[in-house]
């Protein structure tokens, strides 16, 4: 492992993400590379379509499920602290969870169930195999799929619109797709990972996310909500209505920029890109951050390890192609096989449905990092991948 980067090949970068800008496809976006000591930061477009205030590095954004890697943090602190344990019942905490029934298959109707073989535990909800998530089919393609959207608690970018105790009211008649430990299923699993750990510690989430890990790492502009005296540094998020960009309705979950937010493990955190580099950098170092301790180093190994077996990912439908080169742990993804520039085994990191990635590389010393606000699709898709290959291909050994 060398040292920074290529300051030549590093204009690429900025390139990229001009015309990006310029072509229509997103309203501007912030880059960080860090390496060693050299930390590169790029900025471009603006925070909102139509003349909006240029991106700043300290522009504010919807992190999505990039939140999710962040609640893993704070569920294995409990875990090391023997608060909480991977393969104890988890309806210590959660006994809306318990004696669950499960479908017999996915075309059967809600009440055609058989008894769950065995308690969920940690281990399944931080893997997300505890038995409901995104079916990755088509809306009506199963009974099941209209019983969770009545319900208001399938997968989406914005956290559930009500309180923790009503979001596991909602699951506690509705079955379990399929048997604990069996698929890994996205999403849901992390909406009830918050609530887990505050009941644990009896705090609420985001004061318990802020004293252990945010105020730690120096990460000032966490949070779930954003005041007013920072509200002019949140960017707008936008979608793809097929022809143009047009802002995000926000709906539900309730006020993403200020007020009352539910406190999602999954989603709904706002954050900076050097709050997240904070985040990024002590995973790097296996826990550590400056002369402080978040993790043990055997902990972020065993986040970081694949859990999902290869029956499991035959089974577990997601982006096409990304079993094939990926693993998951507990809230992270693992590059698992060399398969392009970027693609380094051991790298690990996880992406936010408005957009955002980060990654952090162990082998190369590096953490990336790349926010802007437009609703996943193959743009963003393809954008990720062009921003991984310019931020390995600028490594200067």
């Amino acid at each position: 492992m060398g040292g920074g980067f290529c300051a030549r090949r590093l204009n690429r970068l900025s390139h990229l993400l001009r015309g990006s800008v310029e072509r229509g496809e997103i309203a501007g976006a912030v880059a960080l590379l860090a390496r060693q000591n050299e930390v590169h930061v790029v900025t471009e477009g603006t925070m909102r379509l139509g003349g909006g205030p240029a991106m700043e590095r300290d522009t504010i954004f919807r992190i999505a499920s990039m939140t999710k890697p962040i609640a893993a943090v704070a569920a294995m602190m409990l875990v090391e602290e023997t608060t909480l344990r991977l393969d104890d019942p988890i309806e210590k905490w959660l006994p809306e969870l318990a004696n669950r029934k499960v479908l017999r298959s996915m075309e059967s109707a809600p009440d055609d169930t058989v008894p769950a073989k065995r308690s969920i535990t940690l281990r399944d909800i931080l893997t997300m195999r505890w038995g409901i998530g995104a079916t990755m089919a088509p809306a009506g393609t199963y009974p099941i799929q209209k019983i969770i959207s009545d319900l208001d608690i399938g997968p989406h970018p914005m956290p559930p619109p009500f309180e923790p105790d009503e979001l596991m009211a909602r699951y506690h008649d509705l079955p379990l797709m399929h048997q604990p430990g069996e698929k890994w299923m996205y999403h849901n699993a992390y909406d009830i990972l918050g609530v887990v750990i505050a009941r644990a510690t009896g705090m609420r989430l985001e004061d318990f996310l802020a004293q252990r890990i945010f105020d730690p790492l120096g990460m000032r502009d966490t949070a779930f909500t954003v005041p007013n005296s920072k509200a002019d540094r949140l960017a707008t998020c936008y979608h793809h209505d097929g022809t143009k960009l047009d802002v995000f309705p926000e709906g539900r979950g309730g006020q993403s920029s200020r007020g009352k937010m539910f406190p999602s493990g999954s989603t709904g955190l706002v954050s900076t890109v050097d709050d997240y580099l904070a985040f990024g950098r002590m995973m790097l170092d296996f826990g550590a951050h400056d002369s402080a301790r978040l993790l043990a180093r055997p902990t972020v190994e065993v986040m970081t390890a694949d859990h999902i077996t290869e029956g499991q990912k035959a089974i577990s439908p997601f982006f096409p192609g990304f079993w094939d080169n990926h693993g998951y742990g507990f809230g992270i993804s693992t590059i698992t096989r060399r398969h392009g520039v970027s693609m380094v085994p051991g790298r690990f990191g996880w992406d936010g449905g408005f957009g955002t990635t980060w990654s952090s590389d162990p082998q190369e010393g590096l953490v990336t990092i790349l926010l802007l606000q437009r609703m996943f699709d193959e743009t963003v898709i393809n954008l990720h991948a062009d921003f991984y290959t310019l931020a390995y291909q600028a490594i200067d050994d």
